[in-house]
């Protein structure tokens, strides 16, 4: 394996980008480490409603000049256009060898939508459809996303898992480097998101009022920023939270090191994880997790507190028992410091790379390659998958 074109449309900051853009950056550094080449192949240009960017990228790399690469990987809906079509050679027309690495299963993310922002979701998840249908392999992060892959997008063969990944030696490096903070007293539940419908931070919200006078020294802090940021800003102001609730947003690496080292408890209560990097965060950082018994969510923190879903009683509940019982909180993080190690970045990447190798091997023996599902005469549609995933949700 000489090098590998990796396509997405994620934006490719932290910002915008969130866990995806952490996922796919860490995966080609860390492939790099093994000595593959890869090209991040990205939009040059913004839009201001990202699904019209995602299409036209889509549409653009058609026509874009390639160099040769052995594999071709695109993440999530990206990449549809391309996956299926042939390539001319010395030797005539040989298929490219295309991977759908499918980081967010939108048809399911968009069950937590409403509106525009569903409709636009609802022509990524068709393209996705498409993409998945017409890849040599397809490749997600949990054993959930794998189900809601074959529910939602009617796909016979199961998708390979590979779970997401995150450098335990940065997270030290960045630890070392930076000052511990000073001890204020408080006890400090931290969550760290992008501020979707489907993260229930108004969950949190309504956990922290009931603890509020359970923990008198409560204080909770949020970091990130997104769509909901001024609804949850409303709410917090409608119950009285502004004193113990503290918001970042933007933060460098730095700084989320400082938040995950100060904090005594991670709790997300999200209803919808395809994985949940910041949950390997919070374990690589020694933290004990409160979540939603939801999603992919059981899968990855398995040594947590898991609250019913949209339970803000039983995530306050459990939120006070960490609170009181100091010597659980030590040996959870302890656990999940332990468990993260097969989540190191590169372990995952190894195993990324034997799935890429074992594809271009079975594609070497004709017999065994199996036919695209793709349309020649039309590499670009995705309008026939508009309803696949609308009977299964």
């Amino acid at each position: 394996m000489r090098s590998i074109r990796f396509l997405t449309s994620t934006p490719m900051n932290v910002y915008q980008g969130s866990g995806t853009y952490i996922g796919i950056e860490t995966l080609a550094r860390s492939l790099q480490t093994l000595g593959v080449r890869v090209d991040i192949v990205s939009p040059e240009y913004q839009l201001p409603i990202l699904t019209l960017q995602r299409l036209l990228y889509n549409q653009v790399l058609r026509f874009r000049q390639k160099k040769d690469y052995d594999v071709t990987v695109g993440f999530d809906m990206d990449g549809y256009t391309l996956a299926g079509r042939t390539k001319a050679g010395a030797s005539g027309q040989s298929r490219t060898i295309h991977v759908a690495s499918i980081k967010g299963v939108i048809a399911d993310e968009m069950r937590f939508e409403s509106g525009l922002t569903r409709m636009t979701m609802e022509i990524q998840a068709a393209c996705e459809a498409t993409h998945i249908r017409r890849a040599d392999l397809v490749v997600t992060t949990s054993e959930y996303s794998a189900r809601r892959i074959q529910e939602l997008y009617r796909v016979t063969q199961p998708p390979r898992i590979i779970p997401e990944l995150i450098d335990l030696a940065a997270w030290a490096d960045l630890a070392r480097n930076n000052t511990p903070p000073a001890p204020t007293g408080k006890f400090i539940v931290l969550t760290v998101c992008r501020f979707y419908p489907r993260k229930r931070l108004p969950v949190l919200l309504a956990a922290a009022s009931r603890l509020r006078t359970r923990i008198p020294n409560l204080e909770v802090r949020i970091v990130g920023g997104g769509p909901e940021e001024n609804r949850l800003r409303a709410i917090c102001r409608n119950q009285n939270l502004d004193d113990i609730v503290v918001w970042r947003k933007n933060i460098s690496g730095s700084e989320l090191a400082r938040e995950y080292s100060q904090c005594h408890v991670f709790s997300l209560p999200s209803v919808q994880e395809g994985f949940g990097i910041v949950f390997l965060e919070a374990m690589a950082n020694g933290k004990p997790i409160v979540a939603a018994r939801a999603g992919s969510t059981p899968e990855v923190v398995q040594h947590g507190l898991l609250a019913a879903p949209d339970t803000d009683a039983e995530l306050a509940d459990a939120i006070e028992r960490l609170y009181r019982e100091p010597v659980l909180r030590e040996a959870l993080g302890r656990a999940g410091r332990e468990f993260v190690q097969r989540f190191d970045s590169p372990v995952v990447a190894r195993m990324f790379l034997r799935e890429l190798e074992a594809l271009i091997a079975s594609k070497a023996n004709p017999a065994n390659a199996s036919p695209s599902d793709a349309s020649p005469s039309d590499p670009g549609s995705c309008a026939g998958q508009y309803t696949l995933y609308k009977r299964h949700e």
